[in-house]
């Protein structure tokens, strides 16, 4: 199968990361890193790895569409609202890794079939992509009537724009646990711990479902079958410990551990972020070439 080509536009820590990430895509070429600043460590690297590179942001890649049929947005919400309609009008498919939210609400392992031929997917944030999962696994059993997330992640681990995105990250994260997780109300949570040494991401889900008793069997082999799902494109997904259930309560604790391929392992919540965005580029890449085949 011929590779479909791609480019990450920010040069930050996530766009450097999955700049590695994209490198051993069988499916996936990438040909072009966009930043702003040309000393920039990411920059610095996509030009060592003997990638393209463009310092002048967005205006600068679009005076070389050829380059990537995909875009991945690494960068911040409030920047990706203007790169999206530049994009589109540039007849771009676009996987957006900020807190933006224009384009639908995608976790790869619950709803991305449905999108296969969206022009801007958003990938809700870190928390959403390690807890809707399980939200959606335990919906599928029972109704969710309330989901409550709360994500903890290393203060080391949030950069700028995480910490800019703090209210989009609550807001955003709430509504996928809703509109994908199914919940019937749903409420996001995030804590920057300090600690010293840096902790793993860790998620914590508490689940009130319909009814009085809930149906221990089916939720426990629901969960671990979307842990496994979501491991096979996140090696470091796993659960803490069996999930507790107490009448209509269920308690879930996650942790994720990054793969350490340009983020410090501790970095799970944006190794997920960028795992999830390779995932989705390469099944939106297998649909573009069937499209062309047939």
């Amino acid at each position: 199968m011929s590779k479909v080509k791609v480019a990450i536009l920010g040069s930050g820590n996530i766009g450097t990361d999955l700049m590695l990430k994209l490198g051993r895509s069988p499916i996936l070429e990438l040909t072009a890193v966009i930043g702003i600043d040309a000393q920039s460590d990411g920059l610095k690297k996509a030009r060592e790895l003997g990638y393209e590179t463009i310092d002048s942001g967005i205006d600068g890649f679009l005076e070389k569409p050829e380059l990537a049929d995909i875009v991945f947005d690494a960068t911040s919400a409030k920047a990706h609202s203007r790169h999206a309609k530049l994009l589109k009008e540039a007849g771009k498919q676009v996987l957006d890794l900020t807190p933006a939210a224009i384009g639908p609400l995608v976790v790869p392992p619950v709803n991305l079939g449905a999108h296969m031929d969206a022009e801007n997917i958003n990938l809700i944030t870190c928390g959403g992509q390690a807890t809707i999962p399980i939200v959606h696994a335990i919906n599928r059993v029972q109704q969710v009537e309330y989901a409550e997330i709360v994500a903890t992640i290393s203060s080391k681990s949030a950069g700028p724009s995480t910490r800019a995105n703090i209210d989009e990250f609550t807001q955003t994260t709430a509504r996928g646990i809703e509109k994908i997780g199914g919940a019937k109300k749903g409420k996001a949570i995030i804590i920057l711990n300090p600690a010293e040494p840096p902790i793993l991401m860790r998620n914590t889900i508490h689940i009130i479902i319909e009814g009085k008793e809930a149906k221990q069997e089916e939720i426990f082999a629901s969960i671990k079958k979307m842990e496994k799902q979501v491991r096979a494109y996140v090696p470091g997904y796993r659960l803490r410990q069996d999930p507790i259930i107490d009448g209509s309560n269920v308690t879930v604790f996650l942790e994720v551990e990054g793969a350490g391929d340009y983020l410090p392992v501790y970095s799970g919540n944006l190794d997920i972020m960028t795992a999830a965005a390779v995932k989705v580029a390469e099944e939106w890449a297998k649909h573009k070439v069937s499209k062309v085949m047939v």
